[in-house]
């Protein structure tokens, strides 16, 4: 049916081929989770990106916790996180995050945040002492962070983070250089860059992970050189996932990549050297992260011993 001369036009959503369609979530334990979460006045980053494997992350109590709000100082073309100002940072988050790992015996945490420009140190301190209330509450529980790039800040939030103690540090590059303008505004692609392989020169030991979504218009080569670009800097962990339009507002998706095609950016990936290499039309930076994360230790452990002879 064709609109009155006049109307408004509706953006339509693109369809989805087969490969990338879940189910929507109706399990006890996302429901659990999710109750538990909304108790202790915690975001996730499950939820306000949209992730579509939250059903089977929750089902399962794993969720990726969001701190310092749920409102991001900055617009990127590609997130569904509202933009906005602020609220001030909330003193009880360490501990409830801390709270949440507990109920939910996590092995593993992931610990993300949105863009806080508005503050001096960009949230790095949050980052802090989010980490020393989980080693305090569980100690056992593995600590992996996702953090913004804290833009004109990072050298001094580096290292507070890195003297905290993650066993994972992750930033994702997110796309292309030649995309940042339209996708990515507020960042630079080379200063993420420079963050990750600050972390690294300051603790070899701590595993760096980034991760780059497909299907923003990108070229398979410059896929090839941002691969380059990350083991340059010492990366060890790359995720790829497909790029999903959150909402008709976001940027379009301009190729839904088959999983054929995943498989060989990770072929070309593992030559290239990662210690570990996720790569499908479904995986997110903290998808599967805790064993991930094992993979990662046994992946360290096997090259050492190789090296050793």
């Amino acid at each position: 049916m064709t609109p009155p001369a006049g109307s408004p036009q509706v953006p339509q959503r693109q369809r989805k081929p087969d490969w990338i369609r879940v189910k929507a979530p109706t399990s006890k334990g996302y429901a659990d989770t999710r109750n538990l979460m909304r108790s202790l006045g915690l975001a996730t980053v499950c939820e306000e990106a949209a992730c579509p494997n939250i059903g089977e992350c929750w089902t399962k109590k794993h969720a990726t916790v969001m701190i310092l709000g749920d409102t991001c100082t900055r617009a990127c073309a590609f997130c569904n996180v509202k933009t906005g100002m602020p609220r001030a940072v909330d003193p009880l988050e360490p501990e409830h995050v801390a709270v949440a790992a507990a109920e939910l015996g996590l092995e593993h945490i992931v610990v993300t945040s949105v863009d806080r420009d508005d503050l001096p140190d960009g949230g790095a301190s949050q980052f802090v002492k989010v980490i020393q209330a989980l080693r305090r509450n569980t100690p056992s529980t593995t600590i992996e962070i996702l953090t913004p790039d804290f833009r004109n800040k990072s050298e001094a939030a580096v290292s507070a983070i890195v003297e905290a103690g993650p066993d994972v540090y992750n930033h994702n590059l997110e796309t292309v250089p030649r995309l940042y303008p339209t996708i990515r505004p507020g960042a630079r692609y080379y200063a993420s860059l420079r963050l990750l392989e600050s972390v690294k020169r300051q603790a070899p030991h701590i595993f760096t992970k980034s991760g780059v979504m497909v299907g923003l218009g990108e070229e398979r080569l410059e896929v090839h050189q941002v691969m380059d670009d990350m083991r340059s800097a010492g990366i060890d962990f790359l995720t790829m996932g497909q790029y999903l339009q959150p909402t008709p507002r976001h940027a379009k998706v301009q190729e839904f990549v088959s999983p054929q095609a995943f498989a060989a950016y990770a072929a070309i990936a593992r030559a290239k050297g990662f210690l570990l290499v996720a790569a499908s039309p479904l995986t997110r930076s903290s998808y599967h992260a805790g064993d991930d994360f094992r993979k990662m230790q046994a992946a360290r452990q096997a090259q050492l011993e190789k090296a050793r002879g």
